[in-house]
């Protein structure tokens, strides 16, 4: 157990770049370094994980633990790769409202935008490479591509066409051997587990309401957050939409420039980009300034933990309850056939992704109207080919680059 603290620690710690990068780094940290787990049963676990509504790379983090060490694995490797980047996210959201109008700030700001670019493209290629491994299966990944770049399809229905097309042209090579133990099966175990993470849910949920009344920011927090968990499937950019109509339009927790700013922090924290929840939490404490005018920091520590809580723990529950079913299909095809589908879909998806971001990076006063109106941020793009070659070329860590190009886009804004 010590060795998996050490390990998943150090997951979370390094886990930049959205959920694309944070895949990759658990694939090459658990697969190709501590061969923990093989490339089979690692995308077995990833498939089930997109499926699930909420935070997909957590969720992977959450199984994977649970596969080496069972439940008290699977908590563990989640709180992990989510506390680190809790922490972060609340120190850098009372920095940015105290002090978000500092020009060191934002000149900051502006390399590390470009080094999360940078990240996103390397764990792409990272992907692509890992997933597509016959002609069918790139097949796959353009059309998702197509259908949610061109047609705008909705992130499910791309997900059950991919799980169709998986089933229909199954890859007969595949192999299913594992390094990792069988879990113990489902049986009374399974069914305390149901209990006792629903109480850690609901419970939590009903003494907010009961003590602070319908209406109030935290229980309104943890209500909302409750239905953000369950009904958003996608991942993190599936999720913010939702949030954003919920924390800005519906309840007025924050602004829309707010939650753009909040967002730009989550890219460029270690943890789940769905993070930025934390910040909403934190703003929505802070501007309702619900224990007084003098705590409003200690209010924004309270609606970041609400938010979060309320966020991550269903999560926990969708894992640990279904773990024990989705391992019983890894030898059936007919389960395993659409979940290779559905990988191959994942890369035209992150692709769509990465094209969004470089297109928001690279050309910042652009609009839907007007594409590519604006200046074109060319220093942006000679930080992201730089970080891009030091983290595939030169296997350079991450943080040294994320610092790296900190750095870089601090001295530019100084100098121009």
């Amino acid at each position: 157990m010590r060795e998996l603290f050490a390990t998943f620690g150090r997951i979370g710690l390094l886990s930049f770049g959205g959920p694309a990068g944070q895949i990759a780094l658990m694939h090459r940290v658990l697969v190709e370094e501590k061969k923990w787990l093989d490339e089979p049963r690692f995308l077995h676990a990833l498939n089930f994980c997109m499926l699930l509504p909420g935070p997909e790379a957590m969720q992977l983090a959450t199984y994977a633990g649970w596969l080496l060490r069972g439940t008290a694995g699977g908590v563990l490797a989640g709180l992990l790769f989510v506390l680190p980047g809790f922490a972060v996210i609340v120190a850098l959201s009372a920095l940015y409202v105290f002090h978000g109008d500092a020009p060191l700030v934002g000149g900051a700001m502006f390399g590390l935008t470009a080094a999360v670019l940078a990240v996103v493209v390397e764990a792409l290629v990272r992907v692509s490479r890992r997933a597509l491994t016959t002609w069918r299966h790139g097949a796959i990944a353009v059309a998702a591509y197509i259908a949610i770049a061109v047609f705008e399809l909705p992130f499910p229905l791309v997900i059950a066409l991919a799980a169709a097309a998986g089933l229909a042209l199954p890859d007969a090579s595949r192999k299913t051997h594992t390094a990792a133990p069988d879990p113990t099966p489902a049986g009374a175990g399974w069914l305390a587990t149901v209990a006792a993470w629903t109480a850690l849910w609901l419970v939590p949920l009903a003494v907010l309401w009961l003590a602070f009344g319908p209406g109030n920011v935290f229980a309104d927090q943890a209500a909302f957050f409750s239905r953000a968990a369950v009904v958003t499937f996608g991942g993190a950019y599936a999720v913010l939409p939702y949030v954003y109509q919920g924390g800005v339009d519906h309840y007025g927790w924050l602004t829309g420039t707010q939650m753009i700013d909040g967002l730009a922090l989550g890219e460029t924290t270690p943890g789940p980009l769905i993070m930025v929840v934390a910040f909403v939490g934190f703003v929505g404490g802070w501007t309702t300034e619900i224990f007084g005018p003098d705590s409003v920091a200690l209010a924004g520590i309270a609606g970041a933990t609400v938010a979060t809580i309320f966020t991550f723990l269903p999560s926990f529950l969708f894992i640990l309850v279904g773990g024990p079913a989705v391992e019983a299909t890894r030898h059936d095809v007919k389960f395993t056939a659409p979940l290779t589908g559905i990988t191959a879909a994942v890369v035209g998806v992150v692709m769509n992704l990465a094209v969004f971001f470089a297109w928001h990076v690279l050309w910042p006063e652009a609009s839907a109207s007007a594409p590519f109106a604006g200046r074109f941020e060319w220093f942006s793009l000679l930080i992201t080919v730089a970080a891009f070659v030091a983290l595939w070329r030169y296997k350079v860590g991450i943080i040294p680059v994320i610092a790296a190009c900190a750095v870089a886009g601090l001295v530019y804004s100084l100098a121009v």
